[in-house]
């Protein structure tokens, strides 16, 4: 399927005569995570290195009607197996015809507004092996209709080929302390498996203050429903799993509203479970909050953010962080010509007081390198909880990368 995606691409793109020049941009970078405890398995490591690259070609023609976009990564790592691994992030032909716009090929598309998870956000699976947060996601093969109107736009999207999970390996860090086998083959509870074809739409718009989304999506859930047990140890206790997929029908709806420095935001689904051993089931999930911004709190260019959201999740939803959790942060934006940005937060647990503590902070140096730090912390965690592997996993990291 992504063979014959790929081909409709390239030849809708080569066709124009204009179509073959166009522009390299991207970025090489080196990566140090260092650990400040001895891990739970000792394959695991205290330090880490890895280093990436993700080379970008980039070309339009017809006055911007028409554009070719591809962009690839890869990524070494020191130790883990799983997490040295590349992905086409995009390959992408799209055509702008008066109000119409549609894109073909492997893409990403971003649904979401909330600062410390998109629950909505369901079109690219999450590139796990990257980073904890779920930020980073796998490119998609889809074929995408939009059209923009006075009363507000709406994408249509057909999403053959699903992209399974990344999980770190044996020897990454963190992970789980149960091994997620990503080399067996997953177990899809339906009969069409990884070949089903995924449908989803979204309606957005903006009035005055307020801009929402509603949106719908019907196929494979990019989150495992479940684990199955591959390899069990001799006192009976499961040493690895494969993940268990299932068809969902998932509402969603996203929005926030702005009154001078204060926005609010709000992201919540609806799950129906269409397949497997919790077919009919339903799950609801939720994300409410604020960002109040302090605009020249130094009494010169600086901006101060203050984030709250409250995450609820009902008892439906199985191994989520986010079942009623408090997310607090501090946003530091210096407005200067390095664009200097410090976030630092919690995310507390209301029942079990356990807390993950994190800090993401980045600054240019000169025109073309990018020096970003992170550091993430886990305290007070409960065993059987999902945190609780991550007891001895508390981490500082440091990116360098060269933009081109």
């Amino acid at each position: 399927m992504r063979a014959i995606v790929v081909g409709i691409i390239v030849g809708s793109a080569l066709q124009h005569p204009g179509a073959i020049a166009g522009d390299w941009s991207g970025f090489v970078s080196g990566q140090f995570r260092g650990f400040f405890e001895d891990p739970v398995d000792p394959r695991q490591h205290n330090t880490y290195l890895s280093a990436a690259a993700e080379p970008r070609y980039y070309h339009s023609w017809q006055g911007g009607n028409h554009n070719f976009d591809m962009r690839l990564f890869y990524r070494i790592d020191q130790h883990d197996d799983n997490r040295t691994h590349g992905d086409i992030r995009e390959l992408s032909w799209t055509g702008v015809y008066d109000t119409f716009e549609t894109t073909v090929g492997i893409s990403k598309v971003f649904w979401g507004v909330t600062e410390t998870q998109h629950l909505v956000d369901i079109i690219n699976q999450t590139d796990l092996v990257e980073n904890v947060d779920g930020e980073d996601k796998l490119g998609q093969p889809m074929v995408k209709l939009s059209t923009v109107q006075d009363w507000g736009t709406i994408d249509f999207f057909v999403l053959p080929g699903f992209r399974e999970r990344t999980f770190p390996g044996v020897e990454g860090r963190p992970r789980p302390e149960i091994v997620v086998d990503t080399d067996s083959d997953a177990i899809y509870d339906f009969k069409a498996g990884k070949d089903h074809i995924d449908l989803a739409v979204r309606y957005s718009h903006y009035i005055g203050e307020w801009e929402f989304g509603l949106s719908y999506f019907s196929g494979v859930d990019r989150l495992p429903s479940d684990f199955f047990p591959n390899r069990i140890d001799p006192s009976g206790q499961p040493v690895s799993v494969v993940p268990i997929y299932s068809l969902v029908n998932q509402a969603g709806i996203d929005g926030q509203v702005f009154f001078g420095d204060w926005t609010w935001k709000l992201e919540a689904i609806n799950k129906e479970y269409r397949s497997g051993l919790r077919k009919g089931s339903h799950t609801f999930q939720s994300v409410v909050g604020f960002e109040y911004t302090w605009v020249g709190f130094t009494g010169s260019t600086s901006d101060l953010g203050f984030v709250v959201e409250y995450h609820y999740s009902d008892g439906n939803t199985r191994d989520t962080i986010f079942d009623n959790d408090l997310a607090t942060a501090l946003r530091f934006v210096l407005n200067d010509a390095q664009s200097t940005e410090v976030l630092a937060g919690l995310l507390t647990d209301a029942e079990t007081r356990t807390v993950a503590g994190f800090i993401e902070a980045s600054r240019r140096l000169g025109q073309n390198w990018l020096l970003e730090a992170e550091l993430r912390t886990y305290s007070g965690t409960e065993e059987d909880r999902p945190l609780f592997s991550f007891r001895f996993d508390n981490f500082a990291q440091i990116d360098l990368a060269y933009y081109f």
